[in-house]
């Protein structure tokens, strides 16, 4: 700098700047991948994620690399900056890095009628339900290594209808050749009758007709409980998670669909293992439709009391509605079109590319979340400098949506052979590449923090009148530019109420670490997730289905409305249903509900009691509750620290 070459001075000491960041940043990155590797700093960022396993370990180590390369190399300027200034969220980036999808609902009717091919052999359609049920679990490990998100079956109970008969069917002739002693007639038995129609042709053979039926009830029912249990203990993705697993049932009337439905709810009820634990996986969810489960009378009212039941004792199923407005245009007379889930909210609306209400074979192919509070802050107090910034900032989430879409369409369909060569993703088309495919998937445009973002802009949130419509017309804004987008690009574009499991935690410690603590916005550990009314807002069930209602109607990519009961509501499973049809009624989508489960790993008696079972004295105690749409293991060990500060915070809907 006293040399007459100040400008080489001054290149020279940005040049040393710039290194020493570089080795910051290099120490840094290095710091943090020994601390992934050796589990010295877990974080529990997905409740279903052993972190502290081998393969977590792993897991986290590749995690924090591709995340790192995504960010630095595959998105814009414009996506890494809303990225990093915790305004519009990138969901899974470590997935972003290499172009995989986020879910699918699985088309189980052609896998299990037709076969299928893996990487090292070729399976064969299934002959039995016992055979339906284990290619079930089979399936859906193979698929949830194709993608980072959930996988699930829209409407078990009608997939399952063929496979009981076969059972049947080989029970009957067993039937005929061991206690009528006519082998002859038994190789003229005709196959797959229905239960009643074999029914009819037994007057004289009424002996046989139970023999079988007794059979095919044991058969469904092992069938259904090995299903549960695999789906329990078949650890995917490098071995540290279970398949993030949903299924879809209830409204089938047929008496081999009734038959599944009822085994179903059994297996959830009695629980798994030695202890009868809750089941974990799949997550259940019980299809309400009117005419045909809602009412005394319907024909499968007795399998809803019977869905009651389990809920109050083990949360599942929760309960999606088949009637719901946003489902408009579905086919009473295929089950493929009812709405249905992907568990822990993901739905797929109206298809833009001819095929409808379809669900089988579609799913939700990236999302991103609008972090709403950032941008109320951004805003300065104002109302409408935060709608333009709002406009905007969904603007930049469509361009962040359609360039992460173009990046997995570029993909190779050897990427998923599994996926692509089965035909689990619907409108496949060799020749056209994968693009023909992922078209009919969802689009997400999620968002985080309504309460919070109400509440720097006028003082309260939306269990206030005043917050309420200031809600509207933000998530007004949401659904018409998302319509405006899904006719303009031909792709469906939908509002995403997201889940926010980890984000609801480390968005606000961001927040925090910019805007420092605000009374009922940064004063815990979390943001309210998507458009919730806080859990910690005291009111009746009635009352948070009454407000959220008036929302979840904006959402097409999916949705969900909890109400928090105590374990009271086993005994009082009348009022358990009044809350449930309450919220069908109300046009609630996709429904659940929160009773706490404590289980007793001494003796497995299952209730609330926190910190000693009132039964055996025992003090080891697994506290199960929900973290999403699903549920997961102990929270206080399972749970980041953001989720468990809401747990502790949730209070009871009574």
């Amino acid at each position: 700098m006293r040399s007459e070459r100040k400008d080489v001075a001054r290149a020279y000491i940005r040049h040393r700047y710039k290194r020493e960041v570089a080795r910051e940043k290099r120490d840094d990155f290095t710091k943090a991948i020994g601390e992934k590797l050796s589990a010295s700093n877990v974080q529990n960022q997905n409740a279903n994620v052993d972190e502290a396993s081998f393969g977590g370990r792993v897991g986290e180590a590749s995690s924090l690399l591709t995340k790192t390369y995504a960010l630095d190399y595959l998105v814009s300027d414009k996506a890494r900056k809303n990225h990093l200034g915790n305004r519009i969220y990138i969901h899974d980036l470590d997935h972003y890095a290499v172009g995989s999808h986020n879910c699918l609902s699985v088309p189980f009717d052609d896998l299990l009628a037709n076969g299928f091919n893996t990487r090292q052999t070729d399976v064969r359609p299934a002959n039995s339900v016992n055979t339906a049920f284990q290619l079930v679990a089979v399936i859906f490990q193979l698929q949830s290594l194709q993608q980072f998100g959930g996988v699930s079956a829209t409407h078990l109970d009608w997939t399952m209808v063929p496979y009981v008969r076969k059972s049947f069917s080989k029970h009957f002739k067993d039937g005929v050749k061991y206690i009528l002693k006519d082998e002859e007639y038994a190789k003229i038995v005709p196959a797959e009758l229905s239960f009643n129609d074999r029914e009819a042709n037994c007057e004289q053979n009424k002996e046989v007709y139970r023999y079988a039926m007794d059979l095919t009830e044991k058969e469904v029912r092992q069938a259904v409980e090995g299903m549960y249990h695999n789906l329990n203990t078949l650890q995917s993705r490098s071995g540290n998670q279970l398949p993030f697993t949903s299924i879809n049932y209830g409204t089938c009337t047929l008496p081999e669909g009734r038959m599944v439905i009822k085994a179903l709810l059994e297996v959830s009820i009695e629980g798994l293992g030695k202890l009868r634990k809750t089941s974990i996986f799949p997550c259940g969810i019980f299809q309400l439709m009117r005419g045909v489960n809602r009412e005394p009378g319907d024909p499968n009212y007795d399998l809803y009391r019977l869905a009651l039941k389990s809920t109050a004792q083990r949360l599942y199923p929760n309960y999606a509605n088949v009637d719901w407005s946003g489902n408009a245009g579905y086919d009473i007379n295929d089950p493929c079109t009812y709405f249905s889930t992907m568990g822990c909210r993901t739905a797929n609306g109206w298809d833009i590319n001819g095929l409808g209400q379809r669900k089988d074979g579609r799913g939700n192919i990236c999302p991103v979340t609008i972090i709403l509070p950032t941008l109320a802050m951004e805003a300065e107090g104002s109302v409408d400098k935060f709608m333009e910034i709002l406009n905007k900032a969904i603007e930049d989430a469509k361009d962040m949506l359609i360039e992460r879409f173009e990046w997995i369409c570029s993909q190779s369909p050897d990427s998923a052979k599994f996926m692509y060569e089965n035909g689990l993703m619907a409108g496949y088309i060799p020749e056209e590449g994968i693009r023909s495919a992922l078209k009919h998937g969802t689009l997400a445009m999620g968002q985080l923090g309504l309460a919070e973002a109400l509440q720097i802009l006028i003082g309260c949130d939306h269990t206030d009148p005043k917050g309420m419509a200031l809600a509207k017309e933000i998530e007004g804004l949401f659904k018409t530019k998302c319509a405006i987008y899904k006719d303009q690009y031909k792709l469906n574009f939908g509002v995403y109420y997201t889940p926010a499991e980890n984000l609801c935690h480390t968005a606000m410690k961001k927040f925090k670490d910019k805007y420092g603590v605000i009374e009922n916005v940064s004063d815990k550990e979390f943001f309210t997730n998507s458009m919730h009314v806080p859990v910690w807002k005291k009111m009746s069930p009635f009352d948070k289905i009454d407000i959220e209602s008036q929302l979840t109607g904006y959402s097409s990519a999916g949705c969900i409305t909890y109400v928090e009961l105590d374990t009271g509501i086993k005994n009082n499973l009348d009022a358990l249903e009044q809350i449930v049809n309450y919220a069908m009624n109300k046009d609630i989508p996709y429904f659940a509900v929160n009773v706490p489960n404590d289980t007793c790993l001494t003796c497995g008696y299952t209730d609330e009691f926190n910190d000693a079972c009132p039964v055996c004295g025992g003090e080891e105690i697994q506290q199960l509750r929900r973290v999403t749409g699903y549920l997961t293991g102990n929270y206080k060990t399972a749970f980041n620290k953001g989720k468990q500060d809401e747990v502790e915070k949730r209070v009871k809907h009574i």
